[in-house]
């Protein structure tokens, strides 16, 4: 019992410490985009003071409490993946106070697809891809909690629009686009309310009414215990029975929003926003 309680402190005095220079980082950083034209002031004590620490706190102790289970996905994963059992994508962040521009940042997750490829070297459609593996983990969520090292490093939060394509971004209209004042989440408005069973206008309207609702403890709280509930009865995990919901401006082309030339257009410029 005392060597427990002595571990629990040493999780605590850990997440603390995170959650102390995650503090100061923030107050730092408003410091130094006070007046940038595109800053946006956080709102509310919560949000402005305790969100991000309490961020930090609860990924560090996560990450430290579920060491057994990410050590186990390491090595499933690398068995069942036949090689690098992580998943990294550019990911369109926070938008840049200085800039007006979106971050770029490598979401981490498990890998769930697995690498094959067809006689021309390329990669095979994701439904042959998606073997029962990468379907369990997927129906737990499990492939998610890579993402606590990017909410450990600021990249996103628990709770907030979840991270999606960049080549989603460049279709999304200015109001859409609001998504990204704010660090992106684990989970957020949009996941507790039907993740990818939702249309994407459904999905980017709960973004926008998550921020312009006003971010508050008690609202986030409520979003976590309500996407815990959706993943225990696997609601949302695929749409259509689909491998991968389909991206943004596929969708748009399909309803006839934009023609096959501003689809093309996006799709470039969304190649060239990655490079930088």
């Amino acid at each position: 019992m005392k060597v427990l309680l002595r571990i629990i402190k040493i999780i605590i005095g850990l997440a603390a410490l995170a959650s102390v220079i995650a503090f100061i980082a923030e107050r730092i950083d408003e410091i130094k985009y006070k007046g940038a034209k595109f800053f946006r002031k956080p709102t509310g004590i919560y949000e402005r003071f305790i969100k991000r620490p309490l961020d930090c706190f609860l990924s560090c102790g996560a990450t430290i409490v579920l060491s057994p289970v990410l050590l186990y996905l390491i090595i499933a994963g690398a068995i069942n993946m036949k090689g690098d059992p992580f998943f990294t994508q550019e990911r369109p962040g926070r938008i840049d106070p200085q800039t007006g521009r979106e971050r770029i940042f490598r979401l981490i997750k498990f890998r769930s697809m697995t690498n094959e490829k067809d006689a021309d070297g390329n990669l095979l459609p994701d439904e042959q891809r998606l073997k029962s593996y990468g379907k369990r983990l997927r129906a737990s969520s499990l492939d998610e909690l890579g993402e606590l090292l990017n909410i450990i490093k600021g990249d996103m939060a628990v709770v907030g629009p979840r991270p999606q394509l960049v080549r989603d971004m460049v279709f999304m209209s200015t109001e859409q686009r609001k998504r990204h004042t704010v660090r992106q989440g684990l989970t957020g408005l949009a996941q507790c309310n039907g993740r990818n069973g939702l249309s994407w206008d459904n999905k980017l309207q709960y973004d926008i009414d998550y921020i312009e609702n006003g971010i508050t403890f008690m609202g986030d709280v409520k979003i976590i215990f309500k996407t815990v509930q959706k993943v225990f009865i696997k609601e949302g995990i695929t749409q259509d029975n689909m491998a991968t919901a389909a991206d943004y401006g596929d969708y748009l082309l399909d309803i006839g929003r934009v023609d096959k030339k501003e689809y093309d257009r996006k799709q470039q410029e969304a190649k060239e926003y990655v490079m930088g």
